[in-house]
């Protein structure tokens, strides 16, 4: 027995040993092989193709509800707009971050699934400042696009732009990160995008932009191109922003930004440290209560220097309405400390 065991048995114990390695070795290969598929199968199921539609009347007299029941019984005095996006499924009870201006106005949003199914969704609020929306379909147990963590994302590094291009459905294109902090893009000056030569192209527009792990790095919203089609460069919202403005939406309808009531320009003063220019005050504002006037320059605001525009900006945005705001000013040579209440930043801005 002990012969038969050391000829038969033991070579045959080898043997499936080997076998085993082999399978292992050819599937960490598989799993290694160039390319970023591990990548799109972990982000693709949590993207989502929108499809939206706008009713708009032909002839005036449908706006009067006087003659909008004669309108809605004659067809022919409407038309329909369709428009067509992306979104990303953040939370699995069904909230999906998409572009405003995908989704605007319209009466009516379908949202078509990875796997093609298709359902109804109501917006909950949108931010125009950003050019944000969340929307709600009735679904639960969703796939959740993975968020970035503490990793910080470098210039240089791999992006992947998922979403549904001309309404062909989910689409990957490939790329790097080009620019962080992209300024002066839209007339909001809350702009801070981040810069991408992945193509993205009209119905990109909401859909995700990820690192090569699938991790969301931002929400693709408007290219630059002189064509109208993909040039090599994109604009994404930061998946920062976007999830904080989604946060805000989903708990309070809207997005509560503070607001000082002050303009501001960037003019460095000879011979004097950096600040931003006052070049207006709002009457009966923060500002102005607090003795900012026209002329004078804020060098610090909470012991953030005032060196830029927008980090300014940030730290008046990003302030609790009714909490204090600490402003170092320069005034004809003359340094003083004022205390602001920082408001609440009205619709109409």
């Amino acid at each position: 027995m002990t012969q038969l065991t050391r000829f038969i048995f033991v070579p045959a114990l080898i043997g499936a040993l080997v076998g085993l390695a082999i399978i292992i070795l050819n599937s960490t290969a598989d799993d290694n092989r160039p390319g970023y598929a591990n990548a799109v199968s972990r982000a693709a199921p949590a993207v989502v193709n929108i499809f939206s539609t706008k009713i708009t009347q032909r002839s005036p007299l449908c706006r009067i509800p006087a003659y909008r029941a004669l309108c809605e019984a004659f067809p022919g005095q409407q038309q329909l707009q369709n428009s067509l996006g992306s979104g990303v499924i953040v939370r699995a009870d069904g909230y999906v971050l998409t572009n405003q201006h995908v989704v605007e106005g319209a009466d009516e949003i379908i949202v078509m699934f990875a796997n093609n199914q298709t359902t109804t969704a109501e917006v909950i609020g949108t931010d125009s400042h950003t050019d944000l929306a969340v929307i709600k379909v009735a679904a639960t147990g969703l796939p959740v696009i993975a968020e970035l963590g503490d990793e910080q994302p470098r210039v240089g590094d791999v992006a992947l732009a998922i979403g549904n291009p001309f309404g062909l459905g989910h689409s990957v294109s490939q790329g790097i990160i080009s620019a962080f902090s992209r300024t002066l893009i839209t007339n909001s000056p809350y702009d801070d995008f981040i810069q991408t030569d992945a193509a993205i192209s009209p119905g990109n527009s909401g859909g995700a932009l990820v690192d090569h792990e699938g991790r969301l790095l931002g929400i693709n919203t408007m290219i630059y191109s002189q064509s109208g089609g993909s040039e090599g460069i994109g604009f994404a919202i930061p998946a920062n922003i976007a999830l904080s403005v989604m946060e805000q939406i989903v708990q309070s309808g809207r997005v509560i930004r503070g607001w000082l009531g002050v303009n501001l320009r960037p003019q460095p003063m000879p011979g004097g440290p950096s600040g931003l220019l006052v070049i207006g005050v709002n009457p009966g504002g923060p500002a102005f209560n607090a003795g900012l006037r026209p002329g004078d320059h804020v060098l610090s605001i909470n012991q953030i220097p005032a060196s830029n525009l927008y980090t300014v900006t940030d730290v008046i945005a990003n302030a609790k309405p009714g909490s204090e705001l600490n402003i170092e000013v320069m005034r004809e040579q003359q340094r003083f400390r004022a205390t602001a209440v920082a408001g609440e930043l009205p619709d109409s801005i």
